[in-house]
């Protein structure tokens, strides 16, 4: 107490940016102290990488296995952790009513969300290491702009939080627990992360072509394994969903 009666220093709110950072580092721990959470975006990339690399199943053209596979599981990891992840763990959040105590509290909604989309950022770049040294223990090669990969790897993580957030927002936490693990199956199959898309019919080649995680693991193959330029068409197609889902995750997302 202050000789004049006051409590010293003033109670209230911490600053918006120290609540972000707090509630982020929370959310992080929380994310990789789940094991499932960490079988979906560490055990299962990792296994697949290190799985098909060293063993002949899949035709995946000329050249090292690797090199084709790595930035279909960089692709795989972003859309874990963005999406699948992200959302079972605010669905069942959202059903609990952890969020409509949260959305109370000093920490804005929009803060929230900022606070979870830092925490998949973290956990990426952690998968990101990861994937990359076990890459390079395994002879990948890579080429191409880093600053292209970094894009596409924005984009990606923007569209596949965006339809997180939506399904975890409208559907009940058992039906986006089902829901998300059964996407995440279809599109690790249908999604030329590890079995590439001309494989596939040409009618249904067109059609997964225009899948986010098509775009974001052929965009990242053009530029890491080909060495292209900017796929700027890719990245049109992540920027659409990016927009599309977010508009959508912000329309109509429901706290309680």
């Amino acid at each position: 107490m202050t000789a004049t009666g006051l409590y010293s220093p003033e109670p209230g709110a911490a600053p918006l940016p120290r609540m972000i950072a707090a509630q982020a580092a929370l959310e992080t721990k929380m994310l990789l102290r789940n094991g499932e959470q960490l079988l979906l975006t560490v055990v299962i990339p990792t296994l697949l990488l290190v799985l098909f690399s060293g063993v002949d199943i899949i035709d995946t053209g000329a050249g090292e296995a690797v090199d084709f596979l790595t930035p279909g599981v960089l692709a795989l990891a972003v859309m874990s952790t963005a999406f699948t992840g992200q959302a079972i763990a605010t669905g069942f959040e959202r059903r609990y009513g952890v969020l409509k105590r949260l959305a109370s509290s000093p920490l804005p909604r929009w803060g929230l969300m900022t606070a979870k989309t830092a925490s998949v950022l973290v956990t990426e770049v952690l998968q990101v290491i990861l994937l990359t040294v076990i890459a390079f223990a395994l002879g990948w090669d890579p080429h191409g702009n880093p600053l292209a990969v970094l894009l596409l790897l924005i984009l990606g993580t923007a569209a596949f939080s965006g339809l997180g957030l939506l399904m975890a927002g409208t559907l009940k936490a058992e039906a986006t627990l089902a829901a998300a693990n059964l996407v995440f199956l279809l599109l690790l199959v249908g999604g030329g992360v590890i079995v590439p898309l001309d494989k596939f019919p040409s009618g249904v080649q067109d059609v997964l072509g225009l899948l986010p995680i098509s775009a974001l693991s052929d965009g990242l193959r053009d530029v890491l394994q080909h060495g292209a330029g900017t796929p700027w068409g890719d990245l049109g197609i992540l920027t659409v969903w990016a927009v599309a889902a977010l508009a959508a995750a912000g329309r109509f997302f429901r706290w309680e």
